[in-house]
């Protein structure tokens, strides 16, 4: 049952804005400012519960999934508990997976927040053994008949951003850019496009969209701690995004998650804050 109270209305979890970087990509700031909605938001999010999200953030609506089960809880909270040796049974997953999974599910929330319910967005991964595509966001005509914009994310939560974006992150965009990965981008915007309502045969000519690189823009989304919230600091992470050929600055996007303190303590704290929430939804329920 859904528990949110409607005639009270929220604030919204993150505040984002555009930043400067460089004369080679455009950059998005996001920081949190109710972690409180936050965490819930992951929570609901956790349980496989997207789509209810997406309308709370819509309606600016305090946070509570649709509905709520023992066994939900119980699955959404492996997710968010750190567990490094692999042992069954299983109570949670490595740090570098969880972490990855809260983060893509904030760079969700950003990217609802800005862009608003009119964007198409692959919901953040649930299943353990999920890999490939993090995010896709297709931005449609009002009347449905045209693919206006898609944008392909790289969310990556790590110790070592640099390094990363080197070595990780330019690599698979380029995959991108050079069409050489599209299966997998044509077969998740067909999907999305269905879910809009747009029928089977359009949708199908639809998702070509997702190839023609002239509508195509990139973000590459990071957490970082608060000493490298500068537009300095950011030149230097995303120095060469260039790489990337034949597209305009804002098409090569820079996000930033700013978190205060060190960055795997912040994410502890937001991820038990979550699960107190799921805790607070099983006593409520007995």
């Amino acid at each position: 049952m859904n528990t949110a109270d409607i005639s009270v209305s929220a604030q919204q979890p993150l505040l984002t804005q555009p930043v400067p970087i460089d004369e080679n990509c455009s950059g998005h700031r996001w920081s949190a400012q109710d972690e409180a909605q936050l965490a819930k938001l992951i929570a609901v999010i956790a349980m496989g519960q997207a789509s209810y999200a997406a309308y709370i953030l819509k309606e600016l609506l305090p946070a509570a999934p649709a509905f709520t089960d023992e066994n939900l809880r119980a699955e959404a909270k492996r997710h968010l508990t750190v567990q490094e040796d692999g042992k069954q049974p299983r109570t949670g997953y490595p740090r570098w997976q969880r972490d990855g999974f809260i983060f893509e599910a904030i760079s969700w929330i950003a990217a609802r927040q800005t862009h608003g319910a009119r964007a198409l967005l692959k919901d953040p991964h649930v299943s353990a053994t999920s890999q490939g595509l993090d995010g896709l966001m297709i931005e449609l005509a009002d009347d449905k008949s045209e693919v206006t914009s898609t944008t392909i994310f790289e969310d990556k939560c790590t110790d070592n951003p640099r390094k990363t974006f080197l070595e990780k992150v330019i690599p698979a965009l380029l995959e991108r850019h050079l069409n050489r990965r599209s299966a997998e981008l044509v077969a998740t915007a067909s999907v999305l496009l269905r879910m809009a309502g747009v029928d089977d045969a359009a949708a199908a000519r639809l998702s070509a969209a997702v190839m023609n690189r002239t509508q195509r823009r990139y973000r590459a989304a990071f957490a970082v701690p608060a000493e490298l919230d500068s537009q300095e600091e950011r030149r230097k992470l995303f120095k060469g995004y260039e790489a990337l050929e034949g597209i305009s600055s804002d098409r090569r996007i820079g996000a930033s998650l700013i978190v205060t303190g060190k960055l795997r303590d912040w994410f502890d704290e937001l991820a038990l804050r979550a699960i107190a929430y799921l805790d607070e939804l099983d006593a409520g329920e007995a």
